[in-house]
This record gives structure tokens, sequence and C-alpha cells, in this order.
């Protein structure tokens, strides 16, 4: 019976120590978590937004490659009726998104991005698709009064009035839309491009930027040598003036269809030097790093010397 007796205290003391370095293992790994359950290493969501005459299926090839490589996509549908309208809608959108932004605009679309992720500090990198870049004071136009297209002899202007207000919309010409928008798709599906375009009011090209994001958030480009919608020399102009980091394809205006591949790969660079710039500051020893190790070693400290009182006094019971 003493025999048994030792026994079962000496287990009871072992599975003392076994649920007490359970507990610390617990309370150290509760430590060591980060405080608003966010991973460093979480992947940025990617917000597409399409350009004039277009819509958010423009993006279809481009969201399933993203889609694949493990991306959250948003591609929402842009206005198309003015600069501040659509930026402030676009805006909008962004703010209802948590966690890092991998912004993309297409055409008309830049202008937008650039206004809209001013200020936004979610907004990690712009992706710039053949698209419009203008700096504060800059437009539509006046860009492409510096750097003519043949653009400016493809579209039809018709008034449009709705909710008590009048305007004028912008179509791309069907004749034109495979020659200047389009070259590089078959026939049969610019047709469709043209069909199902998306007027877009002449106030987008007009209104003036008032706020450019590129001058604070590292920007990405791609330039279409074949683009007839865009002058090339702007596009390349625009990308040097941002910095950004610039590729060149032959492609027309519609890359992100012709050529999803390439535009794919430029936004995946995008996204990986954000989570890679996340991942650095999370590396760095920051005051939220320093308490998290002074939490672990306290824990350490205080559930070892608990195990320690409390093997002495199961010890001293036994016979």
């Amino acid at each position: 019976m003493t025999a048994l007796a030792t026994f079962g205290a000496r287990h009871r003391i072992l599975r003392a120590h076994v649920t007490v370095a359970g507990c610390a293992l617990a309370l150290c790994v509760a430590s060591a978590a980060p405080a608003d359950g966010n991973t460093s290493g979480a992947k940025p969501t990617v917000v597409l937004v399409h350009g004039a005459f277009a819509d958010g299926s423009s993006w279809d090839e481009v969201v399933s490659r993203l889609e694949r490589s493990g991306y959250t996509v948003i591609a929402p549908a842009n206005p198309l009726r003015g600069l501040s309208n659509d930026s402030t809608y676009i805006a909008s959108v962004l703010n209802s998104i948590k966690g890092p932004v991998v912004l993309v605009g297409h055409s008309y679309g830049g202008a937008v991005i650039s206004s809209a992720a001013a200020g936004n500090p979610q907004v990690k990198s712009l992706v710039y698709v053949s698209a419009l870049m203008p700096d504060v004071g800059e437009s539509g136009m006046s860009l492409a009064a510096r750097f003519p297209s043949e653009l400016s002899t493809a579209t039809r202007s018709v008034p449009y009035r709705e909710s008590g207000r009048s305007g004028t919309d912008l179509y791309l010409r069907r004749d034109k839309v495979h020659p200047v928008f389009a070259a590089d798709l078959p026939e049969s599906e610019a047709n469709l491009l043209a069909v199902t375009q998306r007027p877009v009011a002449t106030t987008a090209f007009a209104e003036k930027a008032k706020v450019a994001a590129w001058k604070s958030i590292p920007s990405w480009a791609l330039v279409g040598r074949q683009d007839k919608t865009i002058n090339p020399e702007q596009e390349r102009f625009q990308a040097k003036r941002a910095g950004a980091h610039t590729v060149e394809i032959n492609s027309s205006h519609v890359s992100l269809i012709a050529h999803p591949e390439a535009v794919t790969s430029l936004i995946l660079q995008a996204a990986g030097a954000s989570s890679s710039a996340q991942q650095s500051l999370a590396t760095t020893g920051s005051v939220h790093d320093a308490r998290v190790e002074a939490g672990i070693a306290g824990a350490s400290l205080v559930v070892g010397t608990g195990a320690v009182l409390l093997g002495r006094r199961l010890r001293r019971r036994l016979p």
C-alpha cells in the first residue's frame, strides 16, 4: 500500500508539471500572437478599375489568374460620370476593404485611382495599365493635346439627361473600335466590345486632377507600344515622371484583354513588393515585437516559478 501511495503521489507531481508546462506553452503562444489577429504575410486585396467605354468584365482573364495565385480581387463598376464623382465612389469602395490594397487602373481608370488613393494608407501600390496618370492641374484632354492619338477621330457625342441634369456622353464609333481601340483582338471580339460599350461623360476627360497619389505611393506602369487610344509616348512620359516600375509590350489599348498574362505579371510584382514591405516592417524590432518578447519571458518566469512551488508542495505531502 505504501509503495502504491508513493507511486500515486509521484504520478500526481508529474501530471502537475505537465499541466503547468502546457499552460506555459499556451501563454507564450498567446503572448506571441498579433493583437489584431492579422499576419504580416497577408496578401493584399487587388482592386481593378476599368476605363472608359468598358466595364468590369474587361478584367475577366486577369481576375481568374490573380485568384489562382491566391489573391482576393474586386473589380467595381467605374461610374464614368466625371473624375471627382468617379474617384469619390472608388474611394468609398477602398474604405470598405480591410487590410492592404493594390489598386490597378486601365485607361481613364488610371486617372480615377490617382485621385481615389490619395490619403488612404491602406493603398500600398498603384498599377497603371495603358492608363492616364495626370498630375495636379492636368486632365485627360490637356495630356492628349500634348500627346495626340487617334482617339480624337474615333468618338461620337450623344446628349443625355438624368435626374434633372443633362450632359454629353462619348461613345466609340463602331467602325473605329477594332483599328483604334482593340487592334490585336479578333474583329468579332472587337465588335462585341463596340456593342456592349459604356459611354463616358465628357467631364471625365475635361475635369482637372486635384491630387496625384502616384507622388507618394509606389507605382508600376504598362506601356502598349501599339496603343492608338493613348499615345505610347504619353504613357512613357507619365511613367518616367512618376518613377514607376515600367514594362513595355506589343499591345493595343486593351492589353488587359489581349495580353492578360503580362498584365497579371505586373500586378503580381506590385503585390509582391507590397507584401515584402509589410514583412520588412514586421521584422524590424518594433515596440510591439519587444513587448511580445518581454511578455513571453515574463510568462515563462511566472509559470516556471509556479511549477517549482507546486512540486515542492506536493513532495511535502509524500509519506
